[in-house]
């Protein structure tokens, strides 16, 4: 049995412990070292063994291809960062300027440059601030603004946000109260205006980006919102800035804006294409208020993230923007082409129609024509615990593997998973 120390002086296994550090390395060479003692493997074997129990990375998290066709699809972390983001992640994780200004050498505003590149995608937009997420900037609209006071709500948009977090409970937990107008269907404006008075912190307007209501209903316009007198705060949701030709019944930062709204909250990993992170967007005293309350510093976003969301709305356009658009002629290509070339190995494999979604709590009701690889059912966990998982769906009792969220560039590592699950 060779020695511990002996096998970790490996040129190969020195690399590794520079990557990954010390003790993941030495861990893989006890246990492959146990496995020669038990005849599994040979003793020269052991550190070629270590190599191979070795994780690709030092974090916990694994890279996966999203052939779900859900383009934001929360479980894969939503909206996969551009090329131009992930560079600016990379070039942001050493010491910057993010609150220095070096030509004066003092103190300068976090974010600015991000700021300023917000403002400019959205130009009806007064002020912008940047927190972590899009709950958290309701939950600073609510406390800056309404804390001791009412926000005026329609029953109809008291939606629950996932993972059983529910939009009534987050705004009461700031110490505002809720005053709910309206049914769960139909809410006028004369319902706002009995509501609103000297208690009001400001009127909620909610977009119910999961699910949809149809038949027998109403509800009010952010324009005749803005006439009751006192601020309207407008949570869009999805993170899209300006109107989009595919997508007509989802709302943007901007056409909310110019309607009255005092204040718009969206998400940045949405739509945008960007990081996590929640965006204010609106009028300039309220943001100021909002961004100098003590609770916008727990709230407040790291370098990185303000990196990647400068790249995201100053770079070219964003995976997500690519998925959307996608061409369903394209795609069926590309699927075609994919199942030719895995059929021609022997996999029961062919090229089939499907329909994509937006998902991440986004457009709902809308589906996107794609093309998917059609595998047998039992073949999706396989893919899932290879080792480059692929993650697909399982519809009409087979595997899909939907290529709307799929760059092209990664159709040979999607094909290459499906040949290593061939091989197993």
């Amino acid at each position: 049995m060779p020695r511990t120390d002996t096998v970790l002086r490996d040129p190969r296994l020195l690399q590794a412990a520079g990557r990954l550090g010390p003790r993941p390395v030495k861990a893989a060479v006890r246990q492959a070292q146990e496995q020669a003692r038990h005849g599994t493997v040979a003793p020269e074997d052991v550190a070629d063994t270590a190599l191979a129990l070795l994780p690709p990375t030092a974090g916990g998290l694994r890279p996966v291809i999203n052939a779900t066709g859900v383009l934001l699809h929360t479980n894969l972390g939503r909206a996969p960062l551009s090329a131009a983001a992930r560079q600016a992640v990379q070039d942001a994780a050493g010491p910057t300027d993010v609150e220095l200004d070096l030509s004066a050498g003092v103190r300068a505003r976090r974010g600015r440059s991000a700021l300023a590149a917000l403002r400019a995608r959205v130009p009806s937009a007064a002020a912008a601030h940047v927190v972590n997420n899009g709950a958290a900037a309701l939950v600073l609209a609510a406390t800056a603004l309404a804390a001791g006071r009412e926000i005026v709500i329609s029953r109809g948009e008291m939606v629950e946000i996932g993972d059983g977090f529910r939009l009534p409970d987050l705004l009461v937990s700031t110490g505002a109260r809720l005053r709910e107008v309206g049914t769960t269907n139909r809410t006028a404006v004369a319902d706002y205006t009995e509501a609103v008075g000297p208690q009001t912190g400001f009127v909620l307007k909610v977009h119910p980006s999961n699910f949809r209501i149809s038949g027998f209903t109403r509800a009010v316009a952010t324009r005749d919102l803005s006439a009751l007198g006192v601020p309207v705060v407008v949570d869009i949701g999805s993170g899209l800035l300006a109107p989009h030709p595919l997508l007509p019944d989802e709302p943007d930062a901007a056409t909310e804006l110019r309607a009255g709204a005092a204040l718009v909250t969206a998400s940045g990993d949405k739509l945008l294409g960007g990081p996590q992170c929640g965006l204010l967007l609106g009028d300039a005293g309220l943001v100021h208020r909002l961004a100098r309350h003590p609770l916008a510093r727990a709230l407040r976003v790291d370098k990185l993230t303000l990196a990647a969301l400068e790249a995201t709305l100053t770079g070219p356009a964003t995976p997500t923007a690519t998925a959307l658009t996608a061409d369903p002629r394209e795609l069926d290509r590309r699927a075609g082409q994919l199942a030719a070339g895995l059929s021609g190995a022997g996999i029961d494999v062919r090229a089939v129609a499907s329909a994509a979604t937006v998902g991440g709590g986004g457009a709902p009701g809308v589906t996107l024509p794609s093309a998917a690889l059609s595998l047998p059912r039992s073949w999706a966990a396989a893919l899932r615990t290879g080792p480059l998982p692929v993650v697909g769906r399982v519809e009409g009792g087979r595997c899909l593997l939907d290529l709307r969220a799929v760059p092209p560039e990664d159709d040979e590592r999607l094909a290459e998973a499906v040949r290593r699950v061939a091989e197993r």
